[in-house]
């Protein structure tokens, strides 16, 4: 490992020890104000806790506008069944696995704190020839990008702007889907069991998970569809009552556990574990391209099919909720008739739990589309309303419009080119980026997003490509000194005129 990467790595390594989970970035905010100050830069916040640190330009370049370089505090924290991991307070420790930098057991946080490692590695450089940076970091990306939606137009003066928040070394972002969450919740009735009734525990777990944006495409299994249909199997044959349910845990995720705990008839048990394993083998084989480690099963503490209860959500709630559970959508609902391969409109069946006598679902749809947004969700309050639950939508996020006349995009490739004799691809992604708002509020804001390669994101997969973080760093020190030269040259030629009128008046 080159002594550079190391040192952004070194940086990264001091990011991950401290608390960042979405609407808790606090310690994170204060730890970089106090690395600014260390270092002589300004530092500004906002009323949501977003920072930027002003970085001044290199001698004779001072004077240059300056170039915003902006990612998200926040983190998406997920972890596996196992892991005893607390993200409130404790520190993630990357582990080096050849080429790929890793997490033990929880979301490795690349997402987005390389962006933070990168920003600060370049502020610390004085051999660098740069415009006066403004590193603008925001806050609670992952849950709604409302750190961005907060800016006003006097946080920054750049109106260049390089996000670091693209996963794919070698590929230039310029456009995104807009999103919108829908939060569904029913009203749960509750009566005694008839006798002879026991509880046990339904889990759904070991599935792969991963981006409800980037990888919704993959066609991943999403555990509360799963749970869903094992319930509605059992359903069919048998009397079954609901007592809880909870599954996934972020609106961007793709569920990869769930559990609902339910109760029938002690004579049914047999029965129940012959369904649960046919369901299983079922689910395997239909996923056999794509999942590796679909577990469903009866829980195993023997405890969960003695325990007797006298209550329960009844009979026709539970039907209610294993039918909406069935029928809300998720997955890819069509795709881009303008540009192959990309998806243009999803949604994702993100999470559901009971609380406080309710049951309250949160489904996240996305789209490049107004009309294909629009639509989804509209079927998505038809569904709600078809079983007596209610709706309440988020504000949402705009989408990102590509223009392929950006004169930052025509010098990213040129730029790209130049360094690594290579051409970089340009893409447009069916995730959210955080230009989408910041382009809606900064008038002629010129944006391209890029970054080192990060696989499976949001689940505990997540691993960044080592190697890939030093071409971004040599891309991004290339890109910065051409925004000088440019100014260089125009100094230059100025001189050259004045020369030549005096010239031609001796």
């Amino acid at each position: 490992m080159d002594n550079i990467t190391e040192q952004i790595l070194s940086h990264f390594r001091e990011v991950s020890r401290i608390p960042r989970c979405s609407r808790n970035e606090e310690k994170i905010a204060m730890w970089l104000k106090k690395w600014a100050l260390h270092h002589g830069f300004s530092v500004k916040f906002d009323s949501m806790n977003n920072i930027v640190i002003g970085v001044p330009g290199s001698k004779g370049c001072e004077y240059l506008p300056s170039i915003v370089i902006q990612g998200h505090m926040d983190m998406v924290c997920e972890k596996t069944q196992d892991s005893s991991h607390d993200f409130s307070k404790d520190p993630i420790i990357p582990v080096v696995d050849d080429e790929w930098l890793r997490a033990q057991g929880t979301t490795l946080g690349a997402d987005n704190g390389i962006a933070i490692a990168l920003a600060l590695a370049l502020a610390e450089d004085k051999s660098l020839k740069h415009p006066p940076l403004e590193l603008l970091f925001t806050v609670d990306e992952e849950t709604g990008l409302t750190g961005a939606n907060a800016l006003t137009p006097d946080f920054i003066s750049g109106y260049v702007l390089l996000n670091v928040d693209s996963e794919d070394e070698g590929i230039f972002t310029v456009g995104c889907a807009g999103g919108l969450n829908t939060t569904i919740k029913m009203p749960l009735r509750f009566s005694p069991l008839p006798d002879n009734m026991l509880t046990f525990s339904l889990v759904v777990d070991g599935l792969s998970g991963g981006h409800s944006g980037v990888d919704i495409h993959e066609g991943r299994a999403n555990a509360n569809k799963l749970i869903a249909g094992a319930l509605s199997l059992i359903a069919d044959r048998i009397d079954v009552r609901i007592l809880d349910v909870s599954g996934g845990s972020a609106h961007n995720a793709i569920p990869r556990y769930a559990q609902v705990m339910v109760a029938a008839a002690t004579d049914n048990k047999e029965v129940i574990l012959d369904m649960i394993s046919d369901f299983e083998s079922k689910m395997k084989s239909e996923y056999s391209e794509i999942e590796n480690g679909i577990n469903i099963r009866v829980k195993a503490d023997s405890s969960d099919l003695q325990k007797e209860i006298t209550d329960s959500i009844d009979s026709e709630t539970t039907s209610k909720i294993i039918g909406l559970l069935q029928e809300l959508p998720h997955g890819v609902t069509c795709m881009s008739p303008d540009i192959e391969g990309l998806v243009e409109t999803s949604s994702n069946l993100a999470t559901i739990n009971i609380d406080d006598g309710e049951l309250i679902i949160i489904s996240s749809q996305r789209s490049s589309s107004d009309q294909g947004l629009s639509s989804l969700t509209s079927s998505i309050e038809k569904i709600a309303k078809k079983y007596g639950a209610a709706y309440e939508h988020n504000s949402g996020y705009p989408a990102w419009q590509p223009d392929m006349s950006s004169p930052l995009l025509k010098r990213c490739m040129e730029v790209y080119s130049s360094v690594f004799d290579e051409k970089a691809k340009i893409e447009i992604i069916h995730a959210g980026l955080e230009c989408a708002v910041i382009g809606s509020k900064f008038e002629n804001m010129d944006m391209i997003s890029f970054g080192p390669t990060i696989i499976n994101p949001h689940s505990p997969d997540e691993c960044l490509h080592i190697p890939s973080i030093r071409k971004i760093w040599d891309f991004l020190i290339a890109l910065l000194e051409s925004f000088a030269e440019k100014e260089e040259s125009k100094k230059s030629g100025k001189s050259k005129k004045r020369s030549k009128g005096k010239k031609s008046r001796s």
